[in-house]
């Protein structure tokens, strides 16, 4: 499902206009996003799941083409665990 699909199928269910949707959908996003760039950000989902940061180590790796060995940064990366009422509905 595309962010487009999205927003047609929210407008739909919450009986809404599609501008509506998407305005609801891209706060939605930014929000997330927000809370995720502070130090202890997590966003909470009862049910849906939880979106939370990770840390990520420097490490060595090894490009694949010329085998050759290289440093890889470190970084935040976004986490997602799922919910009960998502692992269910799979």
């Amino acid at each position: 499902m595309t962010k487009a699909e999205l927003i047609e199928k929210m407008a739909e269910d919450a009986g809404i206009s599609k501008v509506a949707a998407a305005a609801a959908l891209n706060s939605f996003m930014d929000c997330v996003v927000e809370t995720l760039k502070k130090k202890d950000g997590k966003v909470t989902l009862v049910g849906f799941g939880t979106f939370s940061k990770l840390r990520r180590k420097a490490r060595k790796g090894r490009n694949p083409q010329t085998g050759e060995s290289i440093k890889i940064k470190a970084c935040n990366v976004a986490k997602f665990r799922p919910g009960k009422r998502l692992k269910d509905g799979i």
